[in-house]
């Protein structure tokens, strides 16, 4: 992860750009509290996993909530990250009028193979503090690992739990569905 420029910007300028070309629809950045920052290209796992997740996500949560896979979310007015997958609230525009927001969000799931020190230190207590309820990092770096970070706090997240194989893990915001870890691991 390296950062483009060290000039902050808000949300609106960084919106603005795009609109003019200045980045491109498929340049691989993001920002994050005002600043433009790489993000890592996507490999063969990392693009398998997010499908499988979307495909898990769908499934359980039907019509009660929308996944969107990376797309932006307006956390600040100087941070618009792209979480791997996010679970929104439904809406009947689905979300053309704007960004979904901080309320508008469940859940974000980072997946991280050569990101997991970058999304764990920076894009999780970044989450925690916008108060997204819950923010999962599914590490495929080696660990294979599953964390769950909750309790969103000005700080970050106050608990971080690592369920194992076996385990089912409930969905935020969704009474009874519950996902199993079996399937959100490679």
């Amino acid at each position: 992860m390296g950062v483009v420029t060290r000039r902050r910007f808000t949300v609106d300028e960084y919106r603005k750009m795009a609109e003019s070309g200045i980045l491109a629809e498929d340049d691989r950045v993001e920002l994050i509290e005002g600043e433009i920052v790489d993000v890592s290209p996507i490999g063969a796992a990392h693009a398998s996993l997010v499908l499988r997740l979307n495909r898990v996500l769908v499934r359980l949560t039907g019509d009660h909530a929308s996944v969107a896979v990376q797309n932006p979310v307006e956390l600040s007015a100087e941070s618009q990250p792209q979480p791997d997958l996010a679970l929104l609230k439904p809406r009947a525009d689905d979300y053309a009028s704007w960004l979904p927001r901080p309320p508008d969000i469940l859940l974000v799931i980072e997946v991280a193979d050569s990101s997991v020190a970058y999304d764990r230190d920076i894009k999780i207590p970044l989450y925690g503090r916008a108060g997204i309820p819950e923010a999962w990092l599914i590490d495929l770096s080696g660990s294979g690992s599953i964390e769950i970070h909750r309790g969103p706090t000005p700080r970050g997240y106050r608990e971080r739990v690592r369920p194992e194989r076996g385990e089912a893990i409930p969905v935020p915001g969704l009474a009874g569905v519950v996902v199993a870890v079996d399937d959100l691991l490679p």
